[in-house]
């Protein structure tokens, strides 16, 4: 019977739209995961994109299992004025202010740094760091995403089977938006900048403003494109 409802026109459309949101609901969790498994060694990073994307993927199927204790948590615990904060909107809160914090900190770094005078991982991080630092993130992502799913969908076995599509995508795709991040200096501080933003809307979200992330993922596509024009630019001046 699951399996017919999985397959079915209707199961296979949903599923499709809900492995596409997944997707873009996860290029945030890449982009964070790419660059803070750089200060990894690099025979390290593999371990700790693969355990931090698994993490990810274990923690939205739990909450699927778990969807009315979900909706339970965006019930008001106690209220400031008149505003009424949830469990979600103190992890929110809490995750985008970290994520601020830890991108902040590496733009910092990164403008104070001549990155040819330091080696690509030269403040150290053991895997246990980075894993606890992803875990953190995954688990506000993982609310911000599983919400989103459940608005379209109350499927259960659609919604695990895009989760788990999604996740595979991203593991595969993971390592070549690390790659780029890291070998481009100005697609990292861009790759920043966006996380700056994304932690920015989860405060806003956290305090009940919301505000539409396709402007920040549009922005970002748009800026992500001048950037490789750019960069082809000042190749082919290069040549010359």
């Amino acid at each position: 019977m699951i399996l017919l409802e999985l397959f079915s026109v209707a199961g296979i459309i949903s599923l499709v739209t809900l492995i596409l949101l997944e997707i873009v609901l996860g290029i945030d969790n890449i982009i964070f995961i790419a660059i803070l498994v750089n200060y990894l060694p690099m025979h390290e990073q593999k371990q700790a994109r693969m355990i931090g994307l698994t993490l990810a993927m274990i923690f939205r199927i739990i909450l699927l299992f778990g969807i009315s204790y979900l909706v339970g948590m965006v019930q008001p615990v106690f209220y400031i004025g008149s505003l009424g904060i949830s469990f979600r909107d103190m992890i929110l809160f809490g995750g985008g202010v970290f994520l601020m914090y830890k991108t902040v900190k590496e733009i910092i770094h990164k403008l104070s740094t001549n990155h040819h005078d330091e080696p690509a991982h030269a403040r150290k991080m053991t895997v246990t760091q980075a894993i606890i630092q992803i875990t953190v993130i995954d688990i506000v992502f993982s609310f911000d995403s599983i919400l989103t799913a459940v608005g379209l969908s109350r499927d259960l076995p659609v919604m695990i089977t895009a989760v788990v599509v999604s996740m595979i995508v991203m593991l595969r795709f993971a390592p070549a938006v690390g790659t780029m991040i890291n070998r481009f200096p100005t697609i990292k501080i861009l790759a920043l900048s966006f996380l700056v933003g994304i932690g920015l809307l989860l405060v806003l979200e956290a305090l009940h403003i919301h505000v539409e992330k396709s402007y920040i993922y549009v922005a970002m596509l748009f800026s992500l494109i001048v950037e490789l024009l750019n960069i082809r630019w000042r190749n082919i001046s290069a040549k010359n």
